[in-house]
């Protein structure tokens, strides 16, 4: 069952965990269970997505409860009106603050199409130096960072934190290899650390601004606590953290 964190009478959003499709996709037919097919059956009527989040990325993904609620959001999304905010731990010492302009590239399936604009925002919040040798290092660094895109390109984050090489721990597309499986390994970890934490925008039917947050998976947060990054949790407005996630 998902876990349901904001409904209304025209949307209805979920806490999506790592792993699950956001819907049936050509090169993922095999897969039993997406998201969209199990809050329908959860709800018990039809449901529609209003963007989409990568299967290995967690956190808040929007639905539609009618096609009429669709057009608004998906717009809403297209013209930046929707503030995004992600977590993620990469690999190194990112600098403290910066902006990565970067066109992101279109994948293997869509090679006609030409490199997008694509901007995305981020911040350091917290740094870590393991006691573990990783690749000729005797050591490894991590960093937890905050990041807002501006836009939406397909595997944006992902492929930003690439291009400036601050990997993105547990991407086994765009990831190093080294680290995703020090983390499978030595931590047990084998999940991509990416999680949309939080959506806001004005509400297409109200007045009203919308503000949805998911409470980080308790692997992320197990990890956050095991670095001593509670304060900075905290800081970020995580009011559950506490030492029941490391169990």
């Amino acid at each position: 069952m998902l876990e349901i964190i904001y409904e209304d009478e025209s949307y209805v959003a979920v806490n999506k965990p790592n792993g699950l499709l956001v819907h049936r996709t050509r090169i993922a037919e095999e897969k039993k269970e997406f998201a969209l097919q199990m809050l329908r059956d959860q709800l018990g009527y039809q449901v529609y997505a209003a963007h989409r989040l990568d299967r290995g990325t967690s956190g808040v993904l929007l639905f539609a409860k009618n096609p009429e609620a669709v057009t608004p959001m998906v717009k809403a999304f297209e013209e930046k009106q929707v503030d995004k905010a992600y977590y993620a731990i990469v690999r190194g010492y990112t600098p403290e603050k910066d902006t990565i302009d970067s066109p992101i590239r279109p994948d293997k399936d869509h090679k006609h199409k030409a490199p997008q604009d694509a901007v995305t925002q981020y911040e350091r919040l917290a740094t870590v130096e393991l006691p573990i040798p990783v690749g000729r290092y005797s050591t490894a660094r991590y960093s937890l960072v905050k990041v807002e895109p501006e836009t939406g390109r397909m595997h944006q984050i992902r492929k930003h934190f690439a291009h400036i090489r601050h990997y993105i721990v547990g991407d086994k597309r765009h990831g190093d290899w080294r680290h995703n499986q020090m983390f499978r390994e030595q931590l047990e970890s084998p999940f991509m650390l990416l999680h949309s934490a939080s959506l806001a925008f004005a509400h297409p039917f109200h007045k009203g601004f919308i503000e949805i947050k998911a409470p980080l998976p308790q692997h992320f947060e197990r990890l956050c606590l095991q670095f001593g990054w509670k304060e900075a949790l905290l800081k970020e407005g995580f009011e559950d953290v506490s030492v029941s996630g490391m169990a």
